[in-house]
């Protein structure tokens, strides 16, 4: 199935279905992960947060994982810095 042919649901915060969505990547998928540097940028709850650590670094054991992780409301922000010495990023606020 080409990606074009796939159609993503998605529901809000109310659960009511919406109109589907077109998506646009930012950048190209990368073909393994093996050797690559990833940041997870993640707030929310603790539990939910470590159990996805645990998880990610059990089956990708080869990624040099980096971690900016806020117990508040917002992920935290990825510096330029550290923009230019990662190769993927995972962000996201689980609650």
């Amino acid at each position: 199935m080409a990606v074009k042919d796939r159609v993503y649901k998605c529901l809000n915060p109310v659960g009511i279905p919406t109109k589907p969505v077109d998506l646009f990547p930012l950048a190209p998928r990368l073909k393994t992960l093996d050797g690559k540097t990833v940041y997870i940028s993640l707030s929310g709850e603790a539990e939910t947060l470590i159990a996805l650590q645990k998880r990610l670094k059990y089956e990708y054991p080869n990624v040099s994982w980096k971690e900016k992780v806020n117990r508040g409301p917002a992920p935290n922000e990825i510096t330029d810095e550290e923009m230019k010495t990662c190769d993927a990023l995972i962000g996201g606020i689980a609650y």
